[in-house]
């Protein structure tokens, strides 16, 4: 990446409510110092954890970290969180990141679920398939090829070239590809032990230059079952591309897997650098 010009004071969140909030807050801190080597413009990072609306509202950016979908959704709905963070995301469409627990909170439909037992904030024209792979004890490691880090964050080495060891915990899966029209929503209700985000309206003259568009597969697990394959992903998705672990539409980015986990900072690197685009489109228009 060459220098991203633009606006220097940047704030990034991380919903601190429960799970691995703390993981998240270290290695974006290490993102910013690689970045800092690969810029011209000198820029001010904060990083930090978010409880209240206010603390929210100071954010130009977001992370959902992993942990319990369920406890994130009801300590948000205790403390009046859940409509500003679908407000966040959803509606001035701010940059945000799920990683596993936060992919399943960003989804707009998740299956497995007892209706009444979570919400969903939603931002992501999925369907995710809760606690895919089982238990905790059957968690497990994969070497990831994520095209997206191929010609980026030079840490110095050959490291940028080589596969993300990420760390899978009674992770989801995306299941599904929504097409983002009217009335999807509605069918997916139907469907038994599945919940669905509420609609929200981006608000065009905040949320500058976005254009929702499809869901973009970003990366996927090799080996293991094919995802789900329906008319609306028909010529997407191969045969043998594996399960989907790793989603993009517009602000929002979604991982099953835990980034903040492995001590690698190339994901996070890569996704400042998503962000900073986006809120130099964002000040500027």
């Amino acid at each position: 990446m060459g220098s991203i010009e633009g606006v220097t004071n940047i704030t990034v969140g991380v919903l601190a409510l429960q799970g691995a909030f703390n993981e998240h807050v270290q290695l974006l801190r290490q993102a910013a110092k690689i970045l800092s080597t690969k810029e011209t413009v000198e820029r001010t990072w904060s990083f930090t954890e978010v409880r209240t609306e206010p603390e929210l509202r100071s954010c130009d950016a977001l992370i959902l970290p992993g942990g319990e979908s369920t406890a994130i959704s009801l300590v948000a709905q205790r403390s009046n969180m859940l409509e500003p963070l679908r407000d966040f995301v959803k509606v001035t469409r701010k940059p945000t990141w799920g990683t596993c627990a936060g992919l399943i909170l960003l989804a707009e439909s998740a299956n497995r679920t007892k209706k009444g037992g979570q919400e969903l904030i939603g931002g992501l024209d999925v369907r995710v398939n809760r606690n895919h792979f089982g238990r905790q004890i059957e968690s497990f490691e994969a070497d990831l090829n994520l095209p997206f880090l191929s010609d980026g964050d030079d840490l110095g080495s050959d490291k940028h070239r080589s596969p993300f060891r990420a760390i899978f915990i009674r992770a989801p899966i995306v299941e599904k590809l929504l097409p983002h029209v009217a009335g999807e929503q509605q069918g997916e209700a139907s469907i038994g032990d599945t919940i669905v985000a509420p609609s929200r309206t981006i608000d065009e003259s905040v949320a500058r230059g976005i254009n929702l568009g499809e869901v973009e597969i970003m990366g996927t697990l090799p080996g293991r079952a094919a995802a789900l394959k329906t008319d609306e992903n028909t010529g997407k998705l191969d045969a043998e591309a594996g399960d989907i672990i790793a989603v993009r539409q517009a602000n929002v980015f979604g991982t099953s897997f835990h980034p903040e986990l492995t001590g690698d900072p190339r994901i996070h690197v890569w996704w400042l650098e998503q962000v900073i685009e986006a809120v130099n489109l964002r000040r500027t228009s």
